[in-house]
């Protein structure tokens, strides 16, 4: 595996923070590229506080506007899909751009990609987050929530990822706030249903043993 594309079932369940316990468990790996292509919601004067700036800090990197840059160079200021926020600033997303930044950079090094909202997301007129990811064609993780309703977003979710053809390598069920059933149970009900595809819990924060979990699966993926 060269390339790791994180998604989820939608909005704020937890991809920033899945990445950053990746890059966690990498070590800050030199080879190493972690990105963000797309956010939203950006406001220029607290880019510590975004997810690119949450992704460079678990770097060890400058949370600056070179940096930021580097690994975000599509963001907006409303808080909305990318394709109606870049429509209010007089903007478009070129797919074609989006998917040859987030190629593998054929150095042997591990992208990670984070992506933006949920994986049916719209990008432009006519292409989607699933789009994007069939056109890099990586692995996917498949990050959900333990809120109500997350089992039925995150099966349905997986559907879509594998019937697109798509490699789906992982779910990782994130706590959410206020759940009403324990992360354990949430994970519990996802293994029934998800066949052979692992499901990784992951409190807040994480226990040591969810770490290791993650990082025996990473690894084995990655070989």
């Amino acid at each position: 595996m060269t390339t790791l594309f994180v998604t989820a079932t939608g909005t704020e369940v937890g991809k920033t923070f899945v990445c950053c316990r990746l890059i966690e468990v990498l070590g800050r790996d030199a080879k190493l590229r972690v990105i963000k292509p797309m956010a939203s919601g950006i406001d220029a004067a607290d880019l510590a506080g975004t997810d690119t700036g949450l992704l460079l800090q678990a770097q060890g990197k400058a949370v600056d506007r070179e940096q930021f840059e580097l690994a975000t160079p599509w963001h907006f200021r409303a808080p909305l899909a990318p394709d109606m926020a870049a429509a209010r600033e007089g903007r478009r997303i070129p797919f074609d751009e989006l998917v040859a930044f987030s190629r593998d950079a054929g150095d042997g090094s591990l992208t990670i990609i984070e992506g933006i909202g949920g994986a049916m997301v719209p990008i432009d007129d006519t292409h989607t987050v699933l789009d994007w990811m069939m056109a890099v064609a990586p692995v996917v993780w498949l990050v959900a929530g333990s809120y109500l309703g997350s089992i039925s977003h995150t099966l349905a979710t997986q559907r879509v990822i594998e019937a697109a053809g798509l490699e789906l390598g992982a779910v990782v069920v994130c706590e959410s706030d206020d759940a009403p059933a324990s992360l354990g149970e949430i994970a519990a009900v996802l293994r029934r249903f998800t066949g052979a595809v692992p499901v990784v819990e992951l409190s807040r924060p994480p226990a040591a043993s969810q770490l290791t979990a993650l990082t025996e699966l990473l690894q084995a993926q990655k070989n």
